[in-house]
């Protein structure tokens, strides 16, 4: 791999927040910057909401982990439009507004990508009939279109009441629901996030199980258990297939950076449940050989 400096003063701004739950920590800020100074660049954790920042010094900025936008969106996306106006942010803003509200999923549905049977509400009676509507038994899966760790997120069976209350939630905070089915797979921890960088897939994750039966998550907080997973040659292809739907969805070029987010499910197949464009974690902790790839990634959009 090219080990190329950048040219003097070539700024990188590593785009975080100021804070995190103990159990939701960014693990991968910290390698990222180190991989990206080894290459010559001078680069610095910055805080989207830091007003101090001239967002103007830095030549690139990077979306890493901006964890608290689901509370502060207006803020965010005025931030985003002009750090986007005065710079370049990888991933571009478009195609973050286009990923931040998970209607997108229709549209890569529409290009051929195989995702989980969904059906997107505004109103409390359309949701009570998705659920009227749901086998005796059966499991759902009901949370809001714009949402990030599992915010707002529960498994019910269809006849729970709780289920109702969860839609109400998200519709009267102005949101929209969706309603799925339940994947078992996923209750099992089967889940897998397929990284794809520049293009290129460099390693999964599994994260294990997140949801408790009746709403909330297990152990009451939002706590992934990453492992390294092999990739087999379907899922592989599969989430090359992804990336290129979104290109050609958006316009927007390759993504710097994509997390791929998948499961085999017998029911409907090797499906997306995500492709998060956004602010992914890497798991860099887990898979270090991986900030070096990113690094160059980053490197490579500079010259």
């Amino acid at each position: 791999m090219s080990t190329t400096p950048s040219r003097p003063g070539t700024r990188v701004g590593v785009v975080v927040t100021d804070s995190y739950p103990a159990e939701d920590l960014d693990h991968d800020t910290a390698p990222l910057v180190a991989a990206l100074r080894a290459r010559g660049v001078e680069a610095h954790a910055t805080v989207w909401h830091d007003a101090s920042v001239d967002w103007s010094t830095y030549d690139l900025l990077v979306l890493r982990s901006p964890w608290d936008y689901p509370e502060r969106l207006p803020e965010f996306l005025a931030w985003l439009d002009h750090a986007g106006s005065v710079t370049q942010v990888l991933n571009p803003p478009a195609l973050v507004r286009w990923n931040l509200d998970k209607r997108y999923l229709t549209q890569l549905a529409a290009l051929g990508v195989d995702v989980v049977p969904t059906t997107y509400r505004t109103s409390l009676d359309d949701v009570r009939a998705d659920l009227a509507g749901t086998a005796p038994g059966a499991h759902v899966v009901l949370k809001p279109a714009v949402s990030a760790g599992a915010r707002d997120t529960g498994l019910f069976h269809a006849d729970d009441a709780r289920a109702l209350a969860l839609a109400a939630r998200i519709l009267d905070g102005g949101g929209v629901v969706m309603v799925q089915p339940e994947v078992p797979e996923l209750s099992q921890g089967r889940e897998k996030a397929l990284y794809v960088i520049d293009g290129r897939l460099t390693h999964a994750i599994a994260k294990g199980a997140l949801l408790a039966p009746g709403g909330g998550l297990i152990g009451g907080v939002y706590a992934e258990h990453p492992e390294q997973v092999d990739v087999t040659d379907a899922e592989a292809a599969f989430a090359q297939r992804v990336v290129a739907a979104v290109t050609e969805a958006t316009g927007l070029g390759v993504p710097l950076y994509a997390r791929i987010d998948t499961v085999d499910s017998a029911a409907h197949g090797l499906v997306l449940l995500e492709a998060e464009l956004f602010e992914p974690a890497l798991n860099l902790h887990v898979v270090p050989e991986a900030a070096g790839v990113v690094a160059a990634a980053v490197h490579a959009r500079l010259d």
